[in-house]
């Protein structure tokens, strides 16, 4: 398992998904991951970091791992709200995030941290599938 801890900041967001693509290039079959775990790395990381309601100087902690076929993605911070899949409106100009990972991630959830401060969002991610 791979861990980071990041400034709780948006453009955090892009050392976020270069953490992920260099964990990814050390794994025989990282590529078939890519795409689509870079997008749900983004959109939690950013969730976190905009809807999170903690000082400025707590941490956003990232984690990914692979559990047998499945990536399994980890985006943990010390807020107490909870993410809630919505219906965005055409004219909605946020939003779709969320719907986003519910779309693309084969599972996904919410959890409280071990340690009680906060909580982690989750999400497997399949293996894009190659045709020979």
């Amino acid at each position: 398992m791979f861990v980071a801890r990041l400034d709780a900041r948006t453009e955090s967001a892009p050392l976020a998904r270069y953490l992920l693509r260099a964990f990814l290039s050390g794994l025989p079959s990282g590529d078939r991951y890519r795409d689509t775990a870079e997008l749900l790395l983004g959109e939690l990381f950013a969730n976190a970091v905009l809807h999170s309601d903690v000082p400025d100087d707590r941490h956003i902690e990232v984690r990914f791992a692979l559990t047998g076929s499945r990536l399994r993605l980890e985006v943990h911070d010390a807020g107490t709200g909870r993410p809630i899949l919505r219906t965005a409106v055409p004219d909605d100009e946020k939003g779709r995030g969320l719907f986003l990972v519910d779309e693309l991630a084969e599972r996904w959830g919410c959890a409280a941290r071990p340690c009680g401060i906060g909580k982690f969002v989750w999400a497997h991610i399949a293996p894009v599938t190659t045709l020979a």
